[in-house]
This record gives structure tokens, sequence and C-alpha cells, in this order.
């Protein structure tokens, strides 16, 4: 097997972040329930978008939060998605691009516009999506690169591209890639709703030993197995994958690795600004200290560091110099 060109190359939905403060009342204005994420189409899109306060945007979507959080930290990161060919697309692919992360997708004109979500933040930090998933629901299995593909020691796939029929084949294609050429393969459940509605799909990959690496919350994983509770959800899953990483909000994250076991308290923060990426970045970090050489103990507390940096402002990307942080908790 040839050394990697790239760390972690992620496939996910190529979102454009539109982030606004909002209070409760607003919310429940809009039939809204807090910290939920809902599918919108693009009339809705536009009716909610000039409803809402003025906002901020910034390139999103799950995996390329997740490629972003890899890059920041120093590592070599690449992402897969579809945007089309329109202002919002270019500003997408600009911002991915400035963070340091390959994307080289061409843009395609398939009738719809670049996906968008409407991210609502409560003072309570909480934070509520509205998302049209536009053109990056149409991502088919030509527009991967194949060799891109080859040349990662990790492919990470969100959970959130599993709902869409099209780009389902795509990621199917691309975990064919990855394990051809002996890559890892690494697998975040994303939301409760995907488990809902593809829990057994889920379940095949996982059970057929597609992925190597596993990411869940403590609810995603509980709904996934139907356990009573998550230490006895964990049990389930860990005998059928590599590595599973499983985290739990201000009680930190556990991980399972061929036989061994790992926790990681949560990282302490000032202030909770708002909870977008939380996951994105722990994912990030613990995927780069995983392909750094660094032990699963370690890998877990980068993903907090990191995870507690991007919450600690509004935003779904790290502001702060992740790599000056890490080296000041880890060395």
């Amino acid at each position: 097997m040839t050394e990697a060109r790239l760390d972690v190359l992620a496939i996910g939905n190529a979102i454009v972040d539109v982030i606004a403060d909002c209070d409760d009342a607003f919310l429940a204005a809009e039939g809204l329930q807090k910290g939920m994420m809902r599918l919108i189409d693009a009339a809705e899109a536009t009716r909610l978008y000039e409803h809402m306060g003025p906002a901020r945007q910034i390139s999103g979507g799950s995996a390329g939060n997740t490629a972003a959080g890899v890059a920041a930290l120093g590592g070599r990161a690449g992402f897969i998605g579809q945007v089309a060919p329109d202002q919002l697309g270019e500003f997408y692919r600009h911002d991915l691009t400035a963070t340091g992360v390959e994307f080289t997708t061409p843009a395609a004109d398939l009738g719809e516009p670049t996906a968008r979500s409407m991210v609502l933040v409560t003072p309570d930090a909480h934070r509520t999506m509205n998302t049209f998933l536009g053109a990056a629901q149409l991502l088919p299995p030509a527009a991967l690169d194949e060799k891109q593909i080859a040349d990662a020691a990790i492919l990470y796939l969100e959970g959130y591209l599993w709902d869409p029929e099209t780009p389902r084949y795509a990621m199917i294609r691309a975990i064919e890639v990855a394990r051809a050429a002996g890559r890892k393969v690494a697998f975040t459940l994303s939301d409760t709703f995907c488990i809902d509605r593809h829990r057994d799909g889920f379940n095949q990959l996982i059970d057929g030993g597609r992925i190597d690496v596993l990411f869940a919350n403590e609810a995603e994983i509980i709904m996934l197995t139907g356990a009573p509770d998550c230490e006895l959800a964990i049990d389930a899953v860990r005998g059928k994958v590599e590595t599973l990483v499983v985290t739990r909000s201000e009680r930190g994250a556990v991980a399972t690795q061929k036989g061994a076991r790992a926790r990681a308290p949560a990282e302490p923060v000032d202030k909770v600004v708002d909870t977008t990426g939380a996951g994105d970045l722990f994912a990030a970090g613990f995927l780069y200290g995983q392909t750094s050489g660094r032990a699963l103990e370690d890998s877990l507390r980068i993903g907090a560091i990191a995870a507690a940096e991007v919450i600690s402002h509004y935003g779904a990307r790290p502001e702060a110099d992740l790599r000056v942080l890490v080296a000041a908790r880890l060395g």
C-alpha cells in the first residue's frame, strides 16, 4: 500500500450556513422546535431568510466542517461535495479552500441551487437548523475522484448524505474504492433522524465490516442499537468496528479500539455561545490524532479541545489556532 497523500478525505453535503440570533419567541412564532434539524424546500428557505435577523455566512456541512478542522490542526484534508455554478457555490469553494482543504469536485448545473442551512441560535446556545439541500443531494458517483479517494488514509462519510438516493450510491462506491486501496473508512451517524430513517442501512454497513471508525453521540448509539442505555449500546457495537467513538456532551467522550477502551473529559469552556459543529470538530480532532500516530486517549482529548474551541463562538469553524491549543494542553 502506497503512502497516503491526504490524511482525511471527507464526503458530505456542501452547504452554506446562514447563522442568525433569535429568541424562543421567534422559534415559537415560526412553529420550530428548538434544537432540531429539519429539511426544507427552496420556497421555505427564501421565506425563512426574509424573516431572520442579521446573519453571517460560512461554508458548512458536517463533513466540510470536519475537513476544515483537520486542516486547522495541520492535517492534510480533502472534501468531495456538490455545489451549483452560482454565487453561493463560488463562495463555498473559496471559503473552504481558504482553510487549506483540497476541494476539486466541479460545480454542476443540475437544476438546483447550492445548498444552504438557516441556523437559528438562541441565547442558551442551542441551534435550530433549517436545511435546503439543493445541489448537495445530487452528488453522483461520476463526480468522485477515485484516485483522490485511494490516496487518502481515511475516508470520512456523513450520515446526512445517506438520506438522498443519488449520493448514497456515490458513498457506497467511495467505500469500495477506499477498501480496495487498503484505506480506512470512517462514518458518522450524524443525527437521530438519519438513524430513524436508515437504521437498517447503517447496520448493514456496520455488520458487513465496511466501517472501520464509527462516530456517534449518546442518543444516536442508543437509537441505532435499541439498547436501554449508552454502555449497553457501546457493548453491542464495539465488536463490529475497529474503532468506536461516542461523545457524551459535558461528560466527555469514550472510545473503544481493538479491545482497548479510553475516556476523556470535556474541555472547560467559559461560555457556550453556539454548539453548531461541535461533533464535526470533535471528529476532526480525533481523526487528526489517529493519523498523527497519537494514542487513543490523546486523540479523544484533541477532539475535545477542538469541540470546546468551536462552541465558544458563532459558526462551525475554529477561530483560535487549534495547533497552539493542542500543544499547550498535550504537548
